[in-house]
């Protein structure tokens, strides 16, 4: 029980990092492409700027870890996958997911 209590609260804090997170990152994607800013010239910009490379990597991990975890809770509840291996199995998951986009970010 007290695994899950600790995967109650990462869910939430996670949910708390992307709600400012994904109003940064359409705020800047909308600001840019009003400004004329093509999918290239933004990332000429922001690629190899430890700021919006850190924010980045803070965003895909909570992605990673909400979206996992999630998934988790789902599987559990939906089909009974439970345990040690579909944990392990959830958390590999949720890392690719965050590697993948701390990859497109760098």
């Amino acid at each position: 029980m007290r695994g899950e209590t600790h995967l109650w609260v990462v869910q939430r804090l996670t949910a708390m990092i992307l709600a400012a997170a994904v109003v940064v990152h359409l705020v800047m994607i909308v600001t840019a492409v009003r400004g004329g800013l093509s999918a290239a010239e933004i990332l000429s910009r922001t690629q190899g700027n430890a700021a919006w490379l850190g924010f980045y990597v803070v965003f895909a991990l909570a992605a990673g870890l909400h979206g996992a975890i999630g998934l988790r809770n789902i599987a559990a509840e939906t089909i009974g996958l439970r345990g040690r291996g579909a944990d392990l199995a959830w958390v590999a998951a949720g890392l690719a997911t965050a590697g993948f986009g701390i990859r497109a970010a760098i």
